[in-house]
């Protein structure tokens, strides 16, 4: 069989998935590694362990198409958006690659909110100005190091950073990618230069953008590791969100892609480039003429580790031993799904790591409110899942604001496993979720987008057409009009604690030496 591998580098792994011509996976691997935490604030990964990643992720799939009897056709590449990392001229990396939860320049977005800047900036560079976005990252590094800013002859992101370990070729990166910086103009196709002067750097610093289907080569010597011809296809490919639409056949109108792993975010594709005046969305290019707009939430799938590790320490199920952090938190949620929809009362907001949609606070943070004698474990793991699908609703009522109405979820990312975390997204959207058959939709958006530029699928749609759905759950219309009817008092009190919060983070003290350290080991 003719197969195309894709290469999906995330936040704590690197999964690579082979796919045949109609989207069957024949092959897939992943290949973690830990995201350090170094100090307050902070969030980053080691360049090199990115690297060695996406290379034994492509030799072990295509060392397993191999034994396969399957013929690899092309290689599709899929980042995650928001990284910055400092490089030479050469594309070797210079420091640690700074991740979307790093939160060091919450002050120089805080600037440039307040001069009044960040609506326009948005509206022009499809990226809300939060401290995840590549232009706030780097007015932090011009405040703090303007020389190390200029002097540094390339700054790229996880995108950049693998291209050139793969093919040592020019420095490039796709319009995806560069979309999601905020220091690209999506309606005029350049760099924008009121971005580049707030982030202190000059276009020739940064890649040359080009199209998510151009076609690049492996270098001789990464081909040979792997296994595969040279003349192989490496498609230089697109952003992990958008791509997580194609994955799970998300692409036509009126279908939205919820993802649901450690962070989560609801997006729906359009045909153009659009910005929504209240600022609430983003919106990144999948092809040139294919966009998605969104939202991200920080916290999903991360806040139920958070109650495994604070509620249930040393928690088993009768007759369950040796349990790991997945199978208790799964059966925490087991547990937790034997709790009313409100969990009689509690109301949780969720924001351990901040917030970003649909308002783009970074100094939100969380808490229960309504929290009475009877609450125990469960009510507090339900109410936990309901804050996370709520803020997702809220993303959603943005796009019903803006004219872009949803008629069907697509759902994918571990979380999207769990009976409870669809029931409860179904309902608090009140809209049917499907979930994609492949747990790996963003890499098989890799492989779908690589045929795409191989001509296989001249229209999208045909390609998003060919993924399996074999789960539907629909909404409990009395949970819907619950969750209808608490929505509003998410919103209310998350804005209302801001000022509390921010007197709570000043009189909080720093941490103790030695408590920093690396998660997703």
């Amino acid at each position: 069989m003719d197969v195309v591998i894709g290469i999906d580098t995330g936040t704590t792994a690197t999964k690579g998935v082979a796919a045949g011509p109609r989207g069957e996976i024949r092959a897939l691997t992943s290949v973690h590694y830990p995201l350090s935490v170094p100090g307050p604030g902070r969030a980053e990964l080691d360049p090199a362990q990115l690297v060695d990643a996406a290379v034994k992720a492509l030799t072990d799939v295509a060392a397993a198409c191999r034994e396969n009897g399957d013929r690899v056709i092309a290689i599709g590449l899929s980042a995650f958006l928001h990284a910055l990392v400092p490089m030479s001229a050469d594309g070797e990396p210079l420091g640690p690659l700074i991740t979307w939860a790093d939160g060091r320049s919450a002050g120089q977005c805080e600037q440039i909110v307040a001069a009044g800047r960040a609506k326009v900036l948005q509206a022009r560079t499809g990226t809300p100005v939060h401290p995840m976005s590549p232009l706030t990252k780097l007015a932090w590094w011009e405040a703090t190091d303007p020389d190390t800013l200029r002097g540094t002859p390339r700054w790229g992101g996880v995108k950049e950073l693998i291209v050139a370990a793969l093919t040592g070729g020019p420095f490039q990166v796709d319009l995806s990618l560069a979309s999601g910086t905020g220091l690209y103009d999506i309606h005029s196709r350049k760099w924008d230069d009121e971005a580049l002067g707030i982030a202190g750097v000059r276009a020739e610093q940064l890649a040359e953008v080009v199209p998510t289907t151009t076609r690049l080569r492996l270098r001789p010597e990464v081909a040979r590791a792997a296994g595969l011809d040279e003349a192989v296809p490496l498609i230089i490919g697109a952003a992990d969100g958008p791509l997580a639409n194609l994955g799970v056949g998300a692409t036509p109108a009126g279908i939205a892609a919820v993802s649901l792993g450690t962070s989560g975010a609801l997006r729906t594709v359009v045909d153009r480039p659009a910005s929504d005046e209240a600022g609430r969305l983003f919106c990144y290019a999948l092809t040139e003429d294919r966009w998605v707009i969104g939202g991200a939430v920080n916290n999903a799938g991360s806040v139920v580790r958070w109650a495994g590790e604070s509620f249930a320490a040393g928690f088993e199920r009768p007759g369950a031993e040796g349990e790991d952090a997945d199978e208790r938190d799964a059966a925490l949620l087991e547990e937790a799904a034997g709790v009313r929809a409100g969990s009689e009362g509690l109301l949780c907001l969720p924001y351990l790591l901040g917030e970003r949609a649909p308002w783009w606070r970074p100094g939100l943070r969380g808490a229960y409110l309504g929290l009475r004698r009877e609450h125990k474990r469960p009510h507090l793991v339900r109410a936990a899942v309901e804050g996370v699908c709520q803020q997702l609703a809220l993303v959603r009522d943005s796009f019903e604001a803006e004219g872009y109405p949803v008629t069907e979820i697509r759902a994918t990312g571990g979380a999207a496993a769990s009976e409870l975390w669809v029931s409860v997204l179904a309902s608090a959207l009140d809209l049917p979720v499907a979930v994609a058959d492949t747990p790996e939709g963003t890499a098989l958006g890799a492989c779908l987008l690589a045929r795409h530029a191989l001509g296989e699928f001249p229209d999208l749609a045909e390609a998003a057409a060919l993924v399996p759905i074999s789960r539907h759950t629909r909404p409990e219309p009395e949970d819907a009009e619950l969750y209808r009817r608490l929505r509003p008092l998410v919103e209310e009190s998350a804005l209302a604690v801001l000022d509390v919060v921010a007197e709570l983070d000043r009189l909080a003290p720093e941490p103790l030496p030695g408590t920093e350290k690396a998660v997703g080991a």
